[in-house]
């Protein structure tokens, strides 16, 4: 009983803290673009949905892909291209890389999860690898070139996201409805099932789920949300690359949600918003980013092995069970 009692006190106490953080975040947010450069930002607000995407399913399914990149870039490519060649206003070009990168996980995740653990993780990357190529070949992608000059266009007709502040809060308010979606499944019943399956997934087995249909549901929903994160990224940038479907973008978003800490909401916002204020500081410096987000894995790795946010959250709760 004093167990179970302890479990409900730590429970609101994380609930507590990640409301705070999240409410202080969004005041900061908020304010951000007029004292810091907006572009950055926005960039920073990009890559953190899409680590919160890539954390649905690590964090919380237990599914470890190394073929994100797959869903960010594919659907900068679809956003691009549609708002440039096509003429789309940009919230229907967003619409549209969001459901192209939902049909690119379906068919990806129709053959990945029929593995688990490496197997899982190494399918992703071969089927990854295979849609880099395509976009090499593929005449819309304009090939190494990427496609450049995206208008940003007008917003439901009626706002111009070419002036920054008002592209700037646009994005602020995709990238919060992103995470509140993320939040609104984690917290379902279908979130509780797939915890289940990323503890045991022989005991979900047993109870008569089935798990298959539940990891495959997952992998679209986080698909999805990666692809929201690069249409943005298109928009904003005015461009899509070949940069952005390459494996390193997809072990990019792994650093950035181990940095931050898998199975938790702020951690993988945490993580990317460091590795993107590492690489804007270091670019001018001459340092390479990479050694030195290297460098800085190792020691949060060492120091933090529950990321930073997640060791934050245990020293708490250490303190409270001492207490």
């Amino acid at each position: 009983m004093a167990e179970l009692t302890l479990r409900e006190t730590q429970a609101r106490t994380s609930a507590r803290l990640e409301w705070t953080l999240v409410g202080l975040g969004i005041a900061a947010l908020l304010v951000a673009p007029f004292l810091v450069y907006p572009i950055f930002l926005m960039k920073m607000l990009c890559f953190a949905l899409f680590a919160c995407a890539f954390n649905l399913l690590l964090g919380y399914t237990g599914l470890l892909s190394f073929g994100h990149a797959t869903f960010f870039g594919g659907a900068a490519y679809f956003t691009a291209h549609a708002v440039k060649v096509w003429g789309w206003p940009p919230e229907a070009g967003i619409l549209l890389g969001m459901a192209g990168a939902a049909l690119l996980g379906l068919v990806m995740g129709f053959f990945a999860i029929r593995r688990q653990g490496i197997y899982f993780a190494m399918i992703t990357l071969a089927l990854s690898q295979m849609f880099f190529f395509f976009c090499v070949q593929a005449p819309f992608t304009e090939g190494e070139d990427g496609i450049q000059g995206v208008p940003r266009g007008m917003l439901l007709g009626v706002l111009d996201v070419n002036v920054s502040l008002n592209m700037y809060y646009f994005v602020l308010a995709v990238f919060l409805i992103g995470v509140f979606a993320i939040w609104r499944i984690v917290n379902s019943p279908f979130g509780m099932i797939l915890r289940s399956i990323r503890e045991n997934e022989n005991r979900a087995i047993s109870l008569g789920y089935s798990v298959a249909n539940y990891k495959l549901g997952a992998f679209v929903m986080s698909a999805a949300l990666a692809g929201l994160a690069g249409s943005l990224k298109a928009i904003v940038f005015q461009f899509a690359t070949l940069t952005d479907v390459t494996w390193q973008m997809s072990g990019e978003v792994i650093l950035m949600t181990l940095l931050g800490g898998i199975g938790t909401m702020v951690g993988p916002i945490i993580g990317a918003s460091l590795v993107i204020g590492l690489e804007n500081t270091l670019a001018t410096s001459g340092f390479p980013v990479t050694i030195a987000t290297g460098l800085i894995f190792m020691v949060c790795v060492l120091i933090f092995r529950r990321g930073i946010v997640g060791e934050f959250y245990a020293r708490i709760f250490g303190r409270a069970g001492k207490d």
